[in-house]
C-alpha cells in the first residue's frame, strides 16, 4: 500500500509540470476544382509508356531509373529509416547479456578489512589467496517496462518515417521522369533549330550567288553581296551554338540516366506536329493521394506527432527491472559448485521531481516540430495544387500560341519566296529578301521555343498531377525496379490517439471536398488522410497521352501489375530494366 502512494505521488508530482502545447493556425481550404475546372478522369493514372507513346523516351527513362546515383542515394535512405525501426523495435524488449569476467584484489593488511580478511577461510578449508582471484559467469537482464508507450511510440514513428522515406523516393522518381522527358523534347526542339538554321542558309547562300551575278551584271552594288555574306556567316555561326547546345543536353539525360556522355537515341518525329489530347485533371481531393510528395509530408505530421508523446512520457515516472544469475568464485575450478551460485533482482522506480528545465525544452521543441510539419504539410498541397493551375493553363495558352505563330510562319514563308522570285528578277531590293529571311528564321525560332514551353508544360502537368510513378496504365509501378525488403507490415503503423481534451480544427462543410487537414496541437499530429477520399473511384484507362504522328513500336513489359494502393513495396529482388534492350543493364 506504501508503494502504491508513493507511485501515485510521484505521478501527480511529475504531471503538474507538463506545459501547455501550441496548436497549429487554420490552413487555407482545399478549392472544390481548379479554377472551375474538374474532370471524371485523371492523367495521373496513366503510365508514361502510354503517356509519352515514345518507346526511346519510355527506355530512356528507365535506365534512368536504374542507374541514377541520386535514386540510388535515396533507395539507402530508405534502408536507413528500415534499419531505425529495427533498433527502435528492440528498444521495448528485455535486454539479456551473457559474459565471463575475471580480476584480482589486494587489500592492505593495515586496515580493517584487510585484517579480517586474513582470518578468513573458504568452506572446503584452506585461507584465501593472497592477492585474492575472481571469476564469475553470469547472465543479465535489463527491462524498462513501456508503460506510458514511449518506446513503442518511437518505434512507431520510425516507421512512420521509413513510409515518409519511400514517398519521398517515390517523389523523386516522379522528378526524374519530368526532368529526363523535359531535356528530350528540349533535345527534338534543337535538333529542329538545326534544322531551320541550315534551311535558311542554303536560301541565303541562294541569295548570295544571286546578288554576286547581279553585281557582275552592273545590275547590282557590292553592298548586297557583304550584307547576304554576313548574315551567311551569322547563322553558320549560330549553327555551331547549336550543335554546342545539343551537346550540352545530350550530356545532361545522359547524367540523369547514370551513364557517361554518349550520344542520346531520339525518334525521328515532327517536333512541331507533337501535341497532346486534353489532359484530365480529376479533382482538388486526388491530390492528396496521388502527390508523392504530399503523403511524404502527411507521414511527417504524423511521426512529429508520436514523437511528441515520446517526449511527454519524460515527466512519467520509469520503472526499470534488472535481474542476473551466475556462478561466483575466487579460483575457476570451485565456479560450477552449488555454492558459487549467485542471483539478484531490482526494480528502479524514478521520476523527475526539480529541474525540468531540459525535459521541457525537448517537449516544447517536439511540439514546435510538430507546427514545422504541419505548415510544410499546408504548404506542400497548396504548392501542387498552384502547379497543376499554372501548368494547365500554360499548356492550353502555348497551345493556341502554337497555332497562330504556325499561321505566321507560313505567311512569313511565303513573303521570302515571293521576295526572292522578285530579286532573281531585279523587280526587287536585296533589303526586302533579307529582312523576310530573317524574320523567317525568328518566327521559326520563337515558335520552336513556344512549342517547347508548350510540351514542357505538359510534362509539368503531368507530374503536378502526380503522374509519372506507374510504368503503364494496368498499375505496374517502378517500386519493382528499386524496391526493398521492408520490416514492417501496415498492420502495425499506429497514428497517436488523440487527447479527450483536444480541439478539432474545422473542416469544409462539404464533405468531398476537406480542407487540408490542420491537427491541434495537442493531438500529437494524427495522420491527416481525409476520410472522404475512399468514396473516390480510380479511373480506369485513358486516351490522355503525347501524341505522335508517327506509329510507335509497341514495349513488351514481362513485370508482373503491383497494386498500386500498397505505400509498402513488395519484397522483390531488383531487375535491370523491364524493356528489351540491347544490352542487360545491371541493377
Amino acid at each position: 500500500m506504501t508503494n502504491l502512494v508513493a507511485f501515485i505521488t510521484l505521478l501527480i508530482l511529475s504531471g503538474c509540470s507538463i506545459p501547455c502545447l501550441r496548436r497549429a493556425d487554420q490552413g487555407p481550404i482545399l478549392p472544390p476544382d481548379f479554377n472551375g475546372r474538374t474532370d471524371a478522369e485523371n492523367s495521373a493514372h496513366m503510365g508514361i509508356v502510354e503517356f509519352f507513346d515514345d518507346p526511346t523516351l519510355a527506355e530512356l527513362l528507365t535506365v534512368g531509373l536504374v542507374n541514377n546515383q541520386e535514386l540510388k542515394i535515396r533507395n539507402q535512405e530508405i534502408q536507413i529509416a528500415n534499419n531505425e525501426i529495427l533498433a527502435r523495435r528492440g528498444a521495448y524488449l528485455p535486454f539479456i547479456t551473457a559474459g565471463l569476467s575475471g580480476g584480482m584484489e589486494r587489500t592492505s593488511k593495515f586496515t580493517p578489512l584487510g585484517a579480517a580478511e586474513e582470518q578468513l577461510t573458504y568452506p572446503v578449508g584452506g585461507k584465501f589467496p593472497d592477492p585474492l582471484t575472481n571469476t564469475r559467469i553470469s547472465a543479465d537482464l535489463f527491462w524498462e517496462l513501456d508503460i506510458w508507450r514511449k518506446l513503442r511510440n518511437a518505434r512507431d514513428s520510425a516507421m512512420q518515417r521509413y513510409i515518409e522515406a519511400i514517398e519521398a523516393r517515390n517523389y523523386f522518381v516522379t522528378q526524374l521522369v519530368a526532368e529526363t522527358a523535359k531535356s528530350y523534347y528540349e533535345l527534338a526542339a534543337l535538333d529542329k533549330r538545326l534544322v531551320f538554321l541550315n534551311q535558311t542558309i542554303q536560301l541565303q547562300q541562294q541569295s548570295l550567288e544571286v546578288a554576286k551575278a547581279q553585281k557582275d551584271a552592273a545590275r547590282g552594288t557590292e553592298l548586297g553581296v557583304q550584307r547576304f555574306l554576313a548574315e551567311v556567316r551569322k547563322n553558320e555561326s549560330q549553327l555551331l551554338i547549336v550543335k554546342q547546345d545539343i551537346i550540352e543536353v545530350e550530356n545532361k539525360i545522359n547524367f540523369l540516366v547514370g551513364r557517361y556522355p554518349q550520344p542520346v537515341d531520339r525518334q525521328a518525329w515532327d517536333f512541331i506536329s507533337l501535341d497532346s489530347s486534353m489532359l484530365q485533371v480529376g479533382v482538388p481531393a486526388q491530390l492528396l493521394r496521388n502527390r508523392r510528395d504530399i503523403i511524404a509530408a502527411e507521414r511527417e505530421v504524423a511521426a512529429s506527432g508520436l514523437d511528441i508523446m515520446v517526449a511527454r512520457a519524460n515527466f512519467y515516472p520509469r520503472v526499470a527491472i534488472t535481474a542476473g544469475v551466475g556462478f561466483e568464485a575466487f579460483n575457476p575450478r570451485y565456479l560450477f559448485d552449488p555454492g558459487a551460485f549467485i542471483a539478484n533482482a531490482a526494480g528502479d522506480l524514478v521520476a523527475p521531481l526539480i529541474n525540468k528545465k531540459a525535459i521541457q525544452a525537448d517537449y516544447m521543441n517536439a511540439n514546435a516540430r510538430q507546427l514545422q510539419a504541419v505548415y510544410n504539410y499546408q504548404r506542400t498541397i497548396l504548392n501542387a495544387f498552384t502547379q497543376v493551375v499554372n501548368s494547365m493553363t500554360k499548356v492550353e495558352n502555348y497551345r493556341d500560341s502554337v497555332a497562330l505563330k504556325q499561321q505566321q510562319v507560313r505567311a512569313l514563308e511565303e513573303s521570302v519566296s515571293v521576295a526572292t522570285n522578285l530579286f532573281q528578277g531585279a523587280r526587287a531590293e536585296y533589303v526586302d529578301v533579307l529582312f523576310s529571311q530573317r524574320d523567317l528564321l525568328e518566327a521559326r525560332t520563337d515558335l520552336i521555343e513556344t512549342k517547347q514551353q508548350q510540351l514542357s508544360a505538359i510534362v509539368s502537368a503531368y507530374q503536378a498531377l502526380g503522374g509519372g510513378f506507374l510504368v503503364t496504365t494496368s498499375g505496374m509501378e517502378f517500386t519493382e525496379l528499386f524496391c526493398l525488403p521492408p520490416q514492417i507490415d501496415l498492420g502495425e503503423v499506429v497514428t497517436p490517439p488523440v487527447p479527450v481534451d483536444a480541439i478539432e480544427p474545422p473542416m469544409s462543410s462539404d464533405e468531398n471536398l476537406p480542407a487540408p487537414p490542420i491537427p491541434p496541437a495537442p493531438v500529437g499530429g494524427a495522420m491527416l488522410t481525409p476520410t472522404s477520399l475512399d468514396a473516390i473511384e480510380q479511373p480506369g484507362p485513358h486516351n490522355v497521352r503525347l501524341q505522335q504522328p508517327v506509329t510507335q513500336t509497341a514495349l513488351t513489359l514481362p513485370l508482373g501489375e503491383s497494386d498500386r494502393g500498397t505505400r509498402i513495396p513488395a519484397a522483390i529482388e531488383p531487375i535491370a530494366t523491364p524493356f528489351e534492350l540491347g544490352n542487360p543493364l545491371r541493377p
